[in-house]
């Protein structure tokens, strides 16, 4: 794992362990953690059977000097480790290994680990917030909040967490907040943010607007794209409008929202056999170019379709009932690790799931996996 900076960016990772407990090394739990989520590994236990069974092949890479952790140890580890020291370490080697230093757009959006939650205890399920680069197709931070309404307050430290100089955020109408927007352009970043009802006067006047104008025609200039997708049984064709606020003498809210330059509206009508919908959404951004808009707005749905499907399905994450302490979201990043290491490796054409069985199978694949080639 050298060539990923693995030890430079977690090497520096506290051990919560007392010196009498420590039989095996942090680094040598986690890398063997690791490896095992890699090849499809959900439970502590898997972990150690894991370990056990590729145990000529890890002797090759560490030291071992009192064999493979047992899932006690395993869960115990990830229960103590303090998850702001672990995310802040994953979030450096994240952004050390993006290749895209500038002009990436990077999408934020929440999701629920739906059975971490533990009725005997009254804990809930946990809820994390994810930071997904589009340029580089792989997560670059996870914060955990304390619900999907704590998102708003967790947004400004996840924010603090990333470079965004030269990048375009984009989130969903959670976070459409002043003072979001007014971050982000601190940073050095540009945002583009869905309206709906929670902004009720911005979006009233937003939505007004567009919906005259598409009816009535645009009595200022303003950019257009269109596209039109096939696949999975449907065909689905989304049309963008944007304009700047300087044309529109009428909008009050410039003052508002910082940076503001633009206001767009998409209109996704899908097609199937069956039936047709159509959908118009509204968004606020500080970008003027039509093509950046719409790139932007479309890439920002690769956090679900690339992150959280992935984790769900490829994964299996909401089937995961480690609940104990801090374990739950540590073994989350530990799923984030495994992803970004996966998404890094450079066979062309070959899918998550299949990576997953095939570093299972076959050791040398497991090793480029691993060493981020």
């Amino acid at each position: 794992m050298a060539s990923t900076g693995f030890l430079e960016h977690f090497g520096d990772l506290a051990d919560p362990r007392m010196d009498r407990q420590k039989r095996h090394s942090l680094m040598d739990v986690l890398f063997i953690a690791i490896c095992a989520v890699i090849c499809g590994a959900q439970s502590f236990v898997d972990m150690e059977d894991f370990g056990k069974a590729k145990l000529d092949w890890f002797g090759e890479r560490l030291e071992l000097a009192n064999g493979i952790p047992s899932h006690d140890t395993f869960r115990r580890v990830f229960s103590l480790i303090e998850p702001d020291g672990f995310r802040l370490c994953f979030t450096r080697w994240a952004q050390a290994i993006s290749e895209a230093v500038g002009g990436d757009i990077i999408a934020l959006d929440g999701k629920c680990l739906r059975r971490s939650f533990d009725t005997a205890t009254g804990l809930s399920a946990v809820h994390v917030l994810n930071a997904w680069s589009c340029a580089n197709d792989f997560c670059l931070c996870q914060l955990k909040v304390d619900g999907k309404s704590n998102e708003i307050t967790a947004m400004p430290e996840l924010l603090k967490l990333l470079d965004i100089r030269g990048s375009v955020v984009t989130a969903d109408a959670l976070h459409c907040q002043k003072e979001i927007a007014n971050q982000i352009v601190e940073l050095g970043g540009d945002y583009v943010l869905a309206v709906k009802s929670n902004q009720p006067l911005l979006h009233e006047d937003i939505k007004l607007f567009f919906d005259d104008s598409l009816v009535e025609g645009f009595d200022v200039r303003y950019g257009f794209r269109e596209r039109v997708d096939y696949g999975h049984g449907r065909t689905e064709n989304r049309k963008y409008w944007a304009v700047a606020v300087g044309e529109l003498d009428w909008f009050k809210h410039t003052d508002d929202w910082r940076s503001l330059a633009s206001i767009a509206c998409v209109e996704s009508t899908r097609r199937t056999r069956e039936s047709e919908s159509v959908e118009r959404r509204y968004f606020i951004t500080s970008l003027t170019g039509i093509r950046k808009i719409a790139t932007s707005i479309r890439c920002h749905w690769n956090v679900e379709n690339k992150l959280h499907w992935v984790m769900d399905v490829d994964f299996d994450e909401d089937s995961c009932r480690v609940r104990a302490d801090h374990a739950p979201q540590n073994v989350a990043l530990l799923r984030q690790i495994a992803h970004n290491l996966i998404k890094q490796e450079s066979s062309k054409n070959v899918s998550v799931r299949r990576k997953i069985k095939k570093a299972g199978w076959d050791n040398d694949f497991l090793a480029r996996i691993v060493a981020g080639v």
